[in-house]
This record gives C-alpha cells, structure tokens and sequence, in this order.
C-alpha cells in the first residue's frame, strides 16, 4: 500500500480504536492539526482485565480495522490501545505491531510504543503515572516503561472497571485525576487510557504541573503523525508536539 496525503496535502493517520468511548479525540486533533485520523472500530469487551485485553489485541481482529481503514490509503496505521499492547510486555507489544504491520502495509505502531517513543523524543527517564486501570493492569504498565529503561517513581490506578466507564468521565474530573498522581521526582506524567478525554485539558494541566503531560490518544496522534512523515507537531496538544520544544537528539 503506498502512504499518499489528503487531497490537500495533509497526513490520513488510520486509527485503529476499540469500542467507542473517547474516539471523538481524533476529529478533534484534526482541526487542530489539518490533518486526517480516520477511525476504525473493533469490538470485543471493554473489560480492563488482562484475559479479555489480550483477546482486544488478537491479530485477526486487528486485521479487520486494517482492512477497515484501507479504502482511506493512510500514511500510517495506530493501534489506539494502550492496555491492549502493553498486557503483552513489551517484546509481545512489538510483535503485535509487527504483525499489524503486515497487515496494514504502511508504518504502523501502538499507543504503547508511543509512549516509549515520545519519552526518548523529549529526553525524559523518570515518570509517574496516572492510570485509569485496576490496580493488576496498571502494574502491567508500570512493568512495561521499566522494561523500555524508564524510571517510574510514582504509579496510582484509578480502579475503573471498563473503558466505558472511563470515557463518561469530565474534563474537570480527568484533571483532576491526572493531577493527584503526579510526583515531584518526576519529569513527566503519564496518563496510559485511549478512553480518556484528554485532549482539552493539556494545555491546563501541564500549566498546573510545571511539566509535560503524555496522555494515550495525545501520543498516538503524535506518533502516527511522525510515521505519516509530518513533524508531529501542533497547536494546543502540549509540550509534545510543540514546535518550539527541543528534541533530544538537539
């Protein structure tokens, strides 16, 4: 599959999503960024548990979001699932996007590995982490950014059963949320859910932290963007894809 742009030069990021929940993110991103993020959904239960994650992430039904998406002719494909990468470790994270990869035929990654991704971009090694996950999910994150070389001095869950549940939650709730579970050792706060509206309250919250804020559906618009060949960078997402930041390569 080759990696054309939109009619008006921008990137179509494919996104692959699970169920509905905060899926509106995306068109949201696309104003801001003149960009395209198609969505395709799959379906399987949207209990955070580690049995039914690791069934969200079977091949086959990430095949069918592929498939899905193709008549769009991304430049990139994103799985838009953190716990149902990271559920697998990170070498099984990988082998996912690999075989996801095949699939789509374009550059292809994973909310997980954005994660990982975006933290080398900005040069960063210690966080805390805000999760939304029982607390048996969230260790399961925390292990996977230990295995990647990241120091995580703080981890809280939430304890939130089903992605459902998480996607009802307010702007003023997830700041919140986010907040309370930020660290002073860390350089950075993590917030691992896809089912979160998180988009509206970065620019906010980071002004309240002092320090960038990496949230699931901000890093997987990221990271598409930069497998698309955009920059990955734009208005009111926060540090991450702000233009003026620099990179850790600098």
């Amino acid at each position: 599959m080759s990696a054309p742009s939109t009619p008006h030069g921008s990137p179509t990021v494919g996104i692959i999503y699970p169920g509905h929940a905060a899926e509106d993110e995306y068109p949201r991103a696309a104003e801001l960024l003149g960009a395209s993020f198609p969505v395709a959904h799959v379906h399987g239960t949207d209990l955070h548990a580690v049995p039914e994650l690791l069934d969200l992430g079977r091949p086959d039904l990430l095949a069918t979001g592929a498939a899905a998406l193709a008549p769009r002719r991304p430049g990139s494909v994103m799985w838009a699932c953190t716990s149902g990468s990271f559920v697998r470790g990170r070498a099984g994270a990988q082998r996912q996007v690999d075989e996801l990869a095949t699939a789509t035929g374009v550059p292809t990654s994973s909310t997980s590995l954005a994660f990982v991704a975006a933290l080398r971009d900005l040069g960063i090694r210690r966080v805390a982490v805000a999760a939304t996950y029982p607390a048996d999910v969230a260790d399961l994150f925390t292990t996977y950014l230990r295995d990647a070389g990241i120091e995580v001095v703080a981890a809280a869950h939430a304890g939130i059963a089903t992605a459902a549940e998480v996607g009802t939650l307010a702007a003023d709730a997830v700041e919140d949320l986010a907040a309370a579970h930020d660290h002073p050792g860390a350089e950075a706060l993590l917030v691992p859910d896809t089912a979160m509206r998180t988009l509206e309250v970065l620019p906010r919250l980071e002004s309240r932290l002092g320090k960038p804020v990496l949230t699931a559906n901000q890093v997987t618009i990221w990271l598409g963007l930069r497998l698309a060949g955009h920059p990955g960078t734009g208005p009111s997402l926060g540090a991450l894809l702000d233009e003026r930041r620099p990179r850790a390569a600098d």
